[in-house]
């Protein structure tokens, strides 16, 4: 009888040294899956948001290309009609001298 309390003994005892081995082994391995989809999650998250940033960033740039190409070809016409005006101006101009001094020569020429 007192092996058999022995052995019942030692089977309870062995079997609480068991329970607590397992017990302590990490029994969810889903912890890291979750935390790598987290990371997987944050990663894409990252990468949309710099691809986005890019885009807006190049249209900003291509925007002020357009500005500025159209900024010169403004400056580009306002210069030419300058350069007409300023032409159509010296050519009344140089009429009007051309007139005064025929008008002069005229004038002088019978007083001789």
């Amino acid at each position: 009888m007192k092996k058999r309390i022995f052995n019942l003994s030692a089977t309870l005892i062995a079997g609480l040294f068991a329970t607590a081995a397992f017990a302590q082994t990490p029994a969810t391995p889903a912890a890291p899956a979750k935390v790598e989809a987290a990371h997987t999650k944050a990663v894409v998250k990252a990468d949309a948001k710099e691809a986005q940033a890019v885009v807006k960033a190049d249209a900003k740039e291509a925007k002020a290309v357009v500005a500025a190409k159209t900024e010169v070809a403004s400056a580009k016409t306002d210069a030419a009609a300058t350069k007409a005006k300023a032409h159509h101006t010296a050519k009344k101009t140089k009429a009007k001298a051309d007139a005064k001094l025929a008008s002069a020569t005229a004038e002088a020429a019978p007083a001789k």
